[in-house]
């Protein structure tokens, strides 16, 4: 590997149904993914556990997936990761990771 690229996918629904907004005179939606995990153990129990993936789109990418996605949507999200530094109620530095979106394919079939 001659240079090391930032690129995630994942596969997962839609917590909530995409708003467009307006940023800088940039199409902006914020989504968030849920991501399933289960996990057998020897006694035979089956334990799932859920991961949340927060998605930034912008552009065109944005609109279309306004007009085609909802809440509980599968989809899958290609793009890069994203560290942001804020500062919580609280007043504590933070640090959050995002996914920022080159490419959302949506389950037409579920999205109807």
């Amino acid at each position: 590997m001659k240079t090391i690229k930032n690129k995630v996918q994942i596969v997962g629904n839609l917590g909530n149904t995409p708003e467009l907004k307006i940023v800088n005179d940039k199409k902006l939606t914020r989504l968030s993914v849920a991501v399933n995990e289960r996990k057998r153990y020897a006694n035979g129990e089956v334990r799932t556990k859920t991961y949340w993936h927060y998605i930034t789109v912008w552009g065109k990418l944005a609109e279309q997936v306004c007009e085609f996605a909802k809440k509980g949507t599968l989809v899958m999200v290609d793009g890069r990761l994203k560290n942001i530094s804020y500062t919580n109620r609280l007043g504590r530095n933070c640090i959050a990771t995002e996914i920022v979106a080159s490419e959302v394919v949506i389950n037409y079939t579920q999205a109807a």
